[in-house]
């Protein structure tokens, strides 16, 4: 009896990487309203999948979660990299700093992932030590170039990102630019000259208002205060 073809397997490996991108675009979003409350069950309830799909893909949301981290820390490196192409090592390090902004400002899950990724295990460790060495080039080569205060240092970046970060979730539907003006603050303020950037304006008073946080609970009334009959 001859044997059936085999099916092919491209379209297959092609099936399993849709399904794997969408598992980590909806746990993107998940993350970004939730953080780290999340679960499996939950992701591949909302991607519209299997729960052993996101199980087949990511045994656990440690893996998952690690999978988002080591996608977020290529696309730094690939930011580094290119910012050290500049002659200039002022630009170089303004290049990096505005556009690994922009990418967390644009990134709110971010936080999340950085803070319960397993940094120390590998190849996770490795990617964090070549950014780290990349970053300390630029700081390193734009202060020896005097165009950055002297006393910068390589966690001002980090400092740098944590603040924009912040700016960026409180603002985010209301001012989606505004993190770019208190970021070209910021560099002014460490000495990187002004280079051709978008100016924007400082927020009105109603968008800082929508800004204020809100209350997790409604204070309870005060029941003992003496009232009308």
């Amino acid at each position: 009896m001859t044997p059936e073809p085999h099916e092919p397997q491209r379209p297959l490996r092609a099936d399993a990487e849709r399904n794997r991108r969408l598992i980590m675009r909806t746990a993107e979003r998940l993350i970004a309203r939730r953080g780290s409350l999340v679960t499996l069950n939950e992701i591949a309830r909302e991607a519209g999948v299997g729960v052993g799909t996101v199980y087949r893909r990511f045994p656990d949301l440690q893996a998952l979660i690690d999978a988002l981290f080591t996608e977020r820390f290529t696309t730094f490196l690939r930011l580094a990299a290119a910012a050290g192409q500049h002659a200039d090592p002022g630009q170089a390090l303004r290049h990096y700093l505005l556009e690994a902004a922009q990418w967390r400002a644009e990134d709110r899950a971010l936080e999340t992932v950085l803070a319960h990724a397993g940094t120390d295990a590998e190849p996770i460790a490795r990617m964090r030590d070549e950014l780290g060495r990349q970053v300390d080039a630029l700081v390193r080569d734009a202060v020896t170039a005097g165009a950055v205060r002297e006393d910068f240092a390589s966690a001002d970046v980090y400092a740098f990102l944590y603040m924009i970060g912040a700016v960026a979730d409180r603002t985010h539907g209301i001012a989606p630019d505004a993190w770019r003006r208190y970021a070209e603050v910021l560099l002014l303020g460490f000495g990187l000259r002004q280079g051709p950037a978008a100016h924007t304006s400082a927020m009105t008073d109603a968008q800082i208002r929508r800004t204020w946080p809100e209350p997790t609970t409604r204070p309870a009334e005060d029941t003992g205060r003496s009232g009308r009959a």
